[in-house]
């Protein structure tokens, strides 16, 4: 496949969505020249990676909005029988480390939702995964409000982080925006703060947007 050329604005990006809308993953594959893993533990991600080829993202593996020429993060989102979204949204990783040196205006966290392409997919594990279709982009940037809410969800979760109480957070702080395990397994660990400002190895974390937000932006369909 070749490279696709740089975007010059967002209905350049709304316009290279709409070949892909309606299409069923095996569609998209064939027209990619993918193979879909037969290992259902295997699939977890190759949606959103197959999409991220054909529209053509630009940040690769940093931190960095998807599509940087734009400032735009690209976010697939399943959805179930009901046409909700069927689980919470990873947004990104945390840096235990370093976040105390973050505001939420330098956060990566602010930088990946502030103007966010939302792609919704079939997620109900009724239909068969190769048959699963591709939906309509909607672009998104967070109301006032929002912004607010979303705000006050950051320096919440953070504060615990910095004060190393890591064994406090769960998932149900956070009014928009919540904490939790990011790992392949139990095994997988990174270094963070306890109380008393000691290195240990905990769980990675990152920030989530909880799925009754997100099924209101994308009631705006």
């Amino acid at each position: 496949m070749q490279p696709l050329s740089p975007l010059n604005n967002e209905t350049e990006l709304l316009e290279r969505c709409k070949p892909i809308e309606g299409l069923s993953f095996a569609q998209l594959a064939k027209r990619y020249h993918l193979s879909i893993p037969q290992n259902p533990v295997q699939r977890k991600g190759w949606v959103g990676q197959a999409i991220e080829m054909a529209l053509g993202t630009t940040a690769g593996t940093t931190a960095q909005p998807d599509f940087l020429e734009l400032g735009i993060e690209l976010k697939t989102i399943p959805l179930n029988h009901l046409g909700k979204p069927a689980e919470s949204t990873h947004i990104t990783s945390i840096s235990l480390l370093t976040v105390h040196k973050e505001t939420w205006l330098t956060s990566q966290c602010y930088s990946k939702l502030k103007r966010v392409l939302w792609l919704p997919v079939e997620g109900d594990k009724a239909i068969p995964f190769a048959n699963r279709r591709i939906g309509q982009a909607l672009l998104w940037s967070p109301s006032q409000n929002d912004m607010a809410i979303l705000e006050n969800d950051w320096n919440e979760l953070t504060w615990l982080v910095t004060r190393g109480q890591l064994g406090d957070i769960h998932a149900g702080l956070g009014e928009y925006l919540q904490i939790r395990p990011k790992a392949a397994s139990s095994k997988s660990l990174c270094y963070g703060f306890d109380e008393q400002g000691n290195k240990i190895q905990t769980l990675p974390r990152g920030f989530y947007l909880r799925s009754q937000f997100t099924d209101t932006i994308l009631k705006k369909l």
